[in-house]
This record gives structure tokens, sequence and C-alpha cells, in this order.
């Protein structure tokens, strides 16, 4: 099975809060793709960066893709389908899973040199 991706639109961000935060008036669930995930040493939330004040700590400008689910849990081998060829062209990816499916996201000026690497392996749709 070729895998099958395709692009969100808007540019997202991933930002810390103390692990003792509650969530902040400015995040919202917006957009195709918001994520909350709290550890023993942070806060991590995943949003489109536009809603976030520019004082919240974060990496900012990020595409991401989505891979075309539902996946099953046997599947093996889908993010190293993604990451590697990116890897191999020095393409950074922050990547984020859900019950369903899988989401990769990358700074926004390498967007269009990944699209061309994934191009060549797997199925982008519009």
């Amino acid at each position: 099975m070729k895998l099958r991706l395709s692009a969100l639109p808007g540019l997202y961000g991933v930002f810390r809060l103390q692990a003792d935060s509650q969530l902040p008036d400015w995040f919202t669930f917006s957009g195709e793709l918001t994520a909350v995930c709290r550890t023993a040493e942070e806060l991590s939330l995943l949003t489109l960066e536009e809603t976030v004040p520019d004082e919240v700590v974060g990496e900012r400008g990020l595409r991401a893709f989505k891979v075309a689910g539902p996946l099953d849990f046997s599947e093996t081998g889908i993010l190293a389908a993604i990451a590697g060829p990116l890897a191999e062209a020095k393409i950074p990816i922050f990547a984020l899973s859900t019950f369903e499916t899988d989401y990769v996201l990358l700074p926004s000026e390498r967007f269009h040199a990944a699209r061309q690497i994934l191009a060549l392996r797997l199925d982008l749709m519009d």
C-alpha cells in the first residue's frame, strides 16, 4: 500500500508551558490539527500559530502533512517512510500520532523541498 499524504492549510506552532499550567485563554481547538500533551516536565500545545501571543515560548512557522487514515495499529514503517527521506535531505520533523493517523510537521521554509522529496515515494493529495 502506498501512503497518501495531504498538506494542511495554515502555519502551526508547538509551544511549551510549565507542567502545572492550565490551558491558556488564547488556546483554542481551531484549525485541522490541535494537540495537548502534558508530562511531568512540561505542557506542550500544538495549534495554529496565529492564535498564540508572541511572548509564548515555542517553535513557530511549521507546515503539516497528514497521512490518510484510518491506519491500523499493526501497520509498521509509516513514519519511517516519511522521516527517512526527509532526514537524508536534512529536513527536521516533528511527528505526532492520533488514534487513527499520523501527522508530520516541518519548517515552512523547507515545505516545498519536502513536498518534492515525498512526491517521489508517496502519493501526495492536493
